[in-house]
């Protein structure tokens, strides 16, 4: 069984192309940091439908106990307060078992 973790995030129109890229390499880096973290797919929007939020996460993890190692690591919550909040206009998120 895999558990499964989607996350969209829409940017506030004043966020700068340095401050999105910024998101991308820092969520980038988790993999190598936290282990529990099977598969980790994320990225902007490719711009082919109108009204889609800016870009995407999808994370697998073999437990839900193991999505909550991710969640609260300190470098992931790093990434989030200093990257993604600055810049975050919404968020939204679900996680399901596969």
């Amino acid at each position: 069984m895999t558990f499964r973790h989607i996350v969209l995030l829409k940017w506030i129109d004043s966020a700068t192309d340095e401050q999105k890229a910024a998101v991308l390499e820092g969520l980038s880096k988790l993999p190598a940091e936290i282990p529990q973290l099977r598969s980790y797919t994320l990225g902007p929007d490719a711009g082919v439908s109108e009204g889609n939020y800016d870009f995407g996460i999808v994370g697998e993890f073999d437990s839900a106990e193991d999505f909550f190692v991710y969640r609260d690591h300190p470098l992931h919550q790093q990434v989030i307060s200093e990257r993604i909040k600055p810049i975050l206009a919404a968020r939204a998120a679900v996680q399901h078992q596969v």
